[in-house]
């Protein structure tokens, strides 16, 4: 099932304003999505870049978020746990919490992938990207993204 996922900030396809970068204040971006199906116990989101030089580079991820949500607010904190009960994971930054695009060169493209999961994720520790996808693996219900650009100055 198809999620929209959207962004005050920025549309689908255009550039990431440089707040929620490296060369900024270096926050979260506002997301909201809409289409969760029913039956979904949770909500993860995976945020990443394809175009970095050494193979795609994670810039977040979130997930155990209460299937209610519909939107994560800007400035999300640098926390492995939410007020709402969600759990941040660890990105190629070796850190948990948003890590804003920074590319060495060129423009490179952003995904903030939204999952509608029929289960909540269930981990001792920490979880990174390879170690979610493996527990959202056959509990993916529906799914969206949206996609931003950025090019340092």
């Amino acid at each position: 099932m198809e999620i929209k996922v959207t962004s005050t900030a920025f549309k689908n396809g255009e550039m990431i304003p440089s707040k929620y970068t490296c060369d900024g204040q270096d926050i979260s971006p506002p997301l909201k999505w809409e289409g969760v199906p029913d039956g979904a116990k949770s909500i993860a989101l995976i945020g990443d870049d394809p175009d970095a030089p050494m193979g795609t580079w994670v810039h977040w991820l979130v997930y155990n978020l209460p299937p209610e949500t519909r939107e994560l607010e800007e400035n999300i904190p640098v926390a492995t746990h939410l007020e709402n009960g969600a759990k941040q994971g660890v990105t190629d930054f070796r850190r948990v919490g948003y890590g804003g695009p920074c590319p060495p060169s060129g423009t490179h493209r952003y995904f903030f992938k939204v999952y509608a999961l029929d289960t909540s994720i269930e981990a001792s520790g920490m979880l990174d990207k390879a170690g979610l996808l493996k527990a959202m693996e056959g509990h993916i219900i529906g799914q969206g993204q949206i996609m931003g650009k950025y090019r340092r100055k």
